[in-house]
C-alpha cells in the first residue's frame, strides 16, 4: 500500500497563484503597518489557498511483477560442431537452475535455426522478436548462447538492461576452409582464364604450410597438387567444352578440424566460344549448297572458309586445274598447316579429282581421332568410283555406300534410337500439318558402326552418327535436305536439324547423348538423366554433404530422358553418380554462410555487449552464476554475470480522499480570521488608552 498527495485546484492554476500574490501583498501592507496580528492573517490566506488548491490523499494497492530475462538460443547448422549442441543444452539447463535461484524471476527461451535462403544467424531478429513479446519495464537481463558468428548484429535492439554471451566452442578449436575469390560467369574456349583461390586456418591451427589441392572439370579424372596454406593462388583455366563447365576444389579433411563442409568449392563457368571456324568444301555446285553456306553464315559467330570446285579436271578445254579458280586453292595450307584450328570440316557432295592428295584426306582422318569433327553431305558421287569412301578417309566413316541411288519420293523419319538421341529427339514435334515434305534421293549405304538417327527410302539409314577416337564424323546420306527449307510439301525442321547435327559436331554438352544433368531452385533439386539406352538407366545415387548417401529412382518423362524432383535436406554440395556418370552440384553455396567462419568468438557482438554493461563468457569453463546488480553498474565478472531488478509492479486498487472536509477549512479560516481580529482589536484599544 502506498500513498501519495495530490491537487485538484478548484479554479485554474493561474487564478490561484494570482490570489497567492494578491494575498501575500496585503500581507505585506499589514507587516508595514505594525498591525500586531499580520501572522494569523498569513495563516488565514495559506489556509483559503489550501482549500481552493483542493488537496486529496492518493492510496494504491500495488501488486509487485516479477522480472523478466530473455533467453535466445542459436540452433543454426554451426552449433552442431564438435561438442556444441551438448554445451548448449547444458548451458540452458544452467541459466534454468541460476534464474530459479533468483526471486521474482522469470525466464523466456527463444530458440532460432539457420535463416531461409542461405540467410546465417539471425541471433539479433530472434532477440528482437522475443524483447517485443514481452513489457520492457520487466526485462532485467537478456542472453544469447551462441558461437558468436551472427549475421544480422546491425539489427541488434535497444536494450533496457544488460546483454550476456554464452560462447560455445573451445579455445582449440581450428578450421580449414577454401575461399574462390574470383570466378567469371563466361569465358571464351580456347582462351586462359584466372581464378584466385586461397586455403585458409582459422583458430588454433597446427601450422601447416602446404595442404593438397584436387581439381576436377566435370566428370573427369581429379588432378592434386600441393599448395601453400594462407596465400592467394593464381589459377589459369583453359575451359574443355562449350556451355556450363562445372569446375570442383577440394582439399582433404585434416585432423582435428572443426569441420569439412568449407574444404569445397565449385565453380561453374559458361564456356562460349569466340569464332567457330568451318571449312565448307563444296565439290560442285547444286541446289543445297546454299543451304549449307546460309546456315553458317546466318550466326556472326562462325568464321566460314568455303571453296567450290566449278569444273571437273575431266572437262576438255586446256585449262590446267591449277588454274580452276579465280584463286588458287589453299590445299596444303588448309589441310596440313592449319587443319587443327578447324572446328569443323564439312564435305558437300565432294568427289576425288585429284585437287587433295591421298596425304592431305589422310591428315583429316587423323584430325578427327585427335578430336576434330567432320561432316559428309552425300550425293551420287559418294557410291561411285571417286567417292571419298575410296580415300583414307574411309577409315573414319561409318557407312560404306553400295553404289546404289535410290531416286523417287520418300518421307525422312526418325528411328527408334533417333526418337532418343538429343540431335533428332522431338523433331516430330516441329513437323508441318500433314507430316515432313518428302525428299527425292537418297544414296544407299550400309552402316558400319555408330548410330542411325534417321531413315528414308525403304527405311534405309539416312542419317548415321559415330564417334571415332577423340573426334566425331556424320554422314547425310542425301543432298535434298534443301526441300525442307523451300517448304516443299510442308517442308522440315530443316535448319534445327542441321544446328543440332552442328552442336552435336562441336561438342556442346546439352547434346551428349549419356548426360547426367542438375539443376537447383532454392533446395529443390532436379536431376536429368539422358540416354539412347533401350534399358532404364537406374537409380541415382545422391551424396549429401553430410555424408548421407540416398538411392532414388528415376521416372521416364519422354523417350530417352529421365527426370527427378528432389528437396535436399540442407545446403552444400551433393555428388551425384549413376552408372558411370557423376555429377557435383552445390544447393545454395559451395559452403553455406554458416560455414563459412567456423570458429567460436565474441568479436562480432563485442560492440553490441559493451554498451550495455554485459560480458561475454566461454561455456567451456561452465555456466557462470546469476547475480543482481544496479542498473548503471558493471554486470560481468569473473565467473558471474549480472541482472538489474526492475521493480515493476501493476496497481489493483486506487483509492482518493479529501485531506480535510470543505466545512473543516472554512472552520480553520474562519477562526484564524477572528484571532487576527480579537488581537489587533484588544492591542488597539490598549494603545488607545495610553494616548488618554
Amino acid at each position: 500500500m502506498t500513498a501519495a498527495l495530490i491537487l485538484d485546484p478548484l479554479v485554474p492554476w493561474p487564478v490561484l497563484w494570482g490570489l497567492a500574490g494578491f494575498a501575500a501583498v496585503l500581507l505585506a501592507v499589514a507587516l508595514w503597518r505594525g498591525l500586531s496580528g499580520w501572522w494569523l492573517r498569513g495563516l488565514t490566506a495559506l489556509v483559503v489557498l489550501a482549500a481552493i488548491a483542493n488537496p486529496s490523499l492518493q492510496e494504491e494497492e500495488r501488486a509487485a511483477l516479477s522480472d523478466i530475462v530473455l533467453l535466445v538460443v542459436d540452433e543454426s547448422a554451426s552449433q552442431g560442431l564438435g561438442d556444441r549442441a551438448a554445451q548448449v543444452e547444458a548451458a540452458i539447463a544452467g541459466v534454468e537452475a541460476e534464474v530459479a535461484r533468483l526471486e521474482n524471476t522469470e525466464l523466456r527461451v527463444r530458440r532460432f535455426t539457420d535463416a531461409p535462403e542461405d540467410g546465417g544467424s539471425l541471433a539479433m531478429t530472434a532477440l528482437a522478436e522475443l524483447l517485443a513479446e514481452e513489457p520492457r519495464a520487466r526485462v532485467a537481463g537478456a542472453m544469447i548462447i551462441t558461437d558468436g558468428q551472427v549475421h544480422d548484429v546491425e539489427l541488434a535492439p535497444t536494450l533496457p538492461a544488460p546483454l550476456h554471451v554464452l560462447l560455445t566452442g573451445r579455445e582449440a578449436d581450428w578450421d580449414r576452409r577454401l575461399i574462390v575469390k574470383n570466378a567469371p560467369a563466361f569465358a571464351i574456349l580456347g582462351e586462359e582464364v584466372m581464378l584466385t583461390l586461397r586455403i585458409e586456418d582459422q583458430g588454433a591451427a597446427p601450422g601447416e604450410s602446404a595442404v593438397d589441392l584436387t581439381i576436377a572439370v566435370d566428370d573427369s579424372e581429379p588432378q592434386t597438387f600441393r599448395v601453400p596454406v594462407g596465400e592467394d593462388l593464381d589459377l589459369p583455366v583453359t575451359l574443355p567444352h562449350g556451355g556450363m563447365n562445372v569446375l570442383q576444389f577440394s582439399t582433404p579433411a585434416a585432423e582435428g578440424e572443426l569441420t569439412d563442409r568449407n574444404n569445397a568449392a565449385v565453380v561453374q563457368i559458361n564456356g562460349v566460344r569466340d569464332r567457330l571456324r568451318v571449312l565448307l568444301v563444296s565439290g560442285e555446285p547444286h541446289a543445297g549448297e546454299r543451304v549449307w553456306r546460309n546456315l553458317l553464315k546466318s550466326d556472326a559467330s562462325v568464321d566460314l572458309v568455303h571453296f567450290t570446285i566449278l569444273r571437273p579436271p575431266e572437262k576438255q578445254d586446256g585449262i590446267p586445274v591449277t588454274e580452276l579458280s579465280l584463286i588458287a586453292f589453299p590445299t596444303r595450307e588448309l589441310f596440313v598447316e592449319k587443319i587443327e584450328e578447324f572446328d569443323l570440316i564439312v564435305f558437300d557432295r565432294y568427289r576425288m579429282r585429284g585437287i587433295l592428295p591421298m596425304s592431305y584426306l589422310e591428315n583429316v582422318a587423323q584430325y578427327v581421332r585427335n578430336g576434330g569433327t567432320v561432316l559428309v553431305a552425300a550425293g551420287p558421287e559418294f557410291g561411285a568410283v571417286d567417292s571419298l569412301w575410296r580415300s583414307p578417309l574411309a577409315d573414319v566413316l561409318p557407312v560404306e555406300p553400295t553404289a546404289r541411288v535410290i531416286e523417287g519420293g520418300f518421307r525422312p523419319a526418325l528411328t527408334d534410337l533417333g526418337r532418343r538421341h538429343p540431335v533428332t529427339e522431338g523433331l516430330e514435334a516441329l513437323a508441318p500439318e500433314g507430316g515432313w515434305g518428302r525428299w527425292f534421293r537418297q544414296i544407299d549405304v550400309v552402316p558400319r558402326a555408330g548410330q542411325v538417327v534417321m531413315q528414308g527410302a525403304d527405311e534405309r539409314p539416312l542419317l548415321v552418327l559415330n564417334r571415332v577416337g577423340e573426334g566425331r564424323v556424320a554422314v547425310l546420306a542425301s543432298d535434298h535436305a534443301w526441300l525442307w527449307g523451300r517448304g516443299y510439301e510442308g517442308g522440315g525442321p530443316q535448319l534445327e536439324l542441321l544446328r543440332r547435327l552442328a552442336h552435336w559436331m562441336l561438342k556442346e554438352p546439352e547434346l551428349e547423348e549419356e548426360a547426367l544433368t542438375a539443376t537447383t531452385s532454392g533446395q529443390e533439386l532436379t536431376v536429368r538423366r539422358r540416354s539412347i539406352a533401350e534399358e532404364p538407366p537406374g537409380d541415382v545415387t545422391i551424396t549429401g554433404p553430410d555424408g548421407a548417401v540416398v538411392v532414388l529412382p528415376m521416372p521416364e518423362v519422354s523417350p530417352g530422358r529421365y527426370e527427378l524432383v528432389w528437396q535436399a535436406p540442407m545446403m552444400g554440395l551433393y555428388r551425384l553418380e549413376q552408372g558411370e556418370l557423376t555429377r557435383v552440384v552445390a544447393v545454395g553455396p559451395s559452403a553455406p554462410r554458416e560455414f563459412v567462419e567456423t570458429i567460436a568468438s565474441g568479436a562480432v557482438l563485442e560492440p553490441v555487449v559493451v554498451p550495455t554493461n554485459g560480458g561475454i563468457a566461454r561455456l567451456e569453463e561452465g555456466v557462470p552464476d546469476i547475480r543482481t546488480v544496479r542498473e548503471g553498474r558493471p554486470a560481468a565478472g569473473r565467473g558471474w554475470l549480472g541482472i538489474t531488478p526492475r521493480g515493476a509492479y501493476v496497481t489493483q486498487d486506487l483509492t482518493i480522499a479529501p485531506l480535510l472536509p470543505g466545512w473543516l477549512w472554512l472552520l480553520l479560516a474562519a477562526g484564524l480570521a477572528i484571532a487576527a481580529w480579537l488581537i489587533e482589536g484588544r492591542r488597539g484599544a490598549k494603545r488607545i488608552s495610553a494616548s488618554a
